[in-house]
């Protein structure tokens, strides 16, 4: 835990994350599965942008998105990433960070639904999330009509991610604590990731949020 974090609003667990990050792909199925056997409709995510080409000033190598897409479907998350297809990963997340940011500004519950469906899209069905086509027809699948100032939240939520100390992608925000990738515990070795569940931390994490 750590970061200068304000308290979520309540109902909400908040995410600093970028869609092509796949370790947020799996966090997020996973506290919507335990929601779904919680028989829940709360808490909501609210994922934000925090869009790593900005972080580092250059886009994602696709080849180490590609190399931690195997990674985690080797190790941990055998039942993910079954349509991945490296060579449709985007040049720049920012055109789906802007679709999820305006679907945000209708509700959080429109904007979830974006959330998963940019995910899905790319982990999943091996979809192009920077093809304006492939974006409207998501749109449209979620219900977002009028879209066009996604930029300035995205930018905005980079600034308030950047303010609060946001430490990676993902970073869940939870009564004013972060938590950083809490499903997975996550080592370097060699030139590769050793990666595994980490029940405990995400027991714990998961208590709080439907607490």
């Amino acid at each position: 835990m750590g970061g200068n974090f304000r308290d979520m609003t309540r109902g909400t667990v908040e995410v600093f994350a970028d869609v092509v990050c796949p370790f947020t792909h799996v966090g997020l199925r996973h506290i919507a599965a335990r929601r779904a056997e919680l028989g829940r409709s709360l808490p909501l995510l609210r994922v934000r942008a925090w869009p790593l080409e900005l972080v580092n000033g250059a886009p994602l190598d696709p080849d180490a998105v590609a190399q931690h897409v195997d990674e985690l479907r080797e190790q941990v998350a055998t039942d993910l990433f079954c349509g991945f297809d490296r060579d449709r990963l985007p040049s720049s997340s920012l055109p789906a960070l802007e679709l999820v940011a305006d679907a945000y500004a209708l509700g959080d519950t429109v904007g979830e639904r974006a959330s998963f469906a940019v995910r899905t899209a790319l982990f999943e069905e091996g979809r192009d999330i920077a093809d304006p086509v492939v974006l409207d027809q998501i749109a449209s699948a979620c219900g977002i009509g009028v879209r066009g100032a996604g930029r300035d939240r995205v930018l905005a939520d980079f600034e308030e991610g950047k303010r609060r100390g946001v430490r990676g992608s993902p970073e869940f925000v939870l009564e004013g604590h972060g938590w950083f990738c809490p499903a997975l515990r996550i080592d370097k070795v060699g030139d590769r990731l050793a990666i595994e569940v980490d029940p405990e931390g995400f027991e714990r994490f998961l208590a709080d949020c439907f607490a």
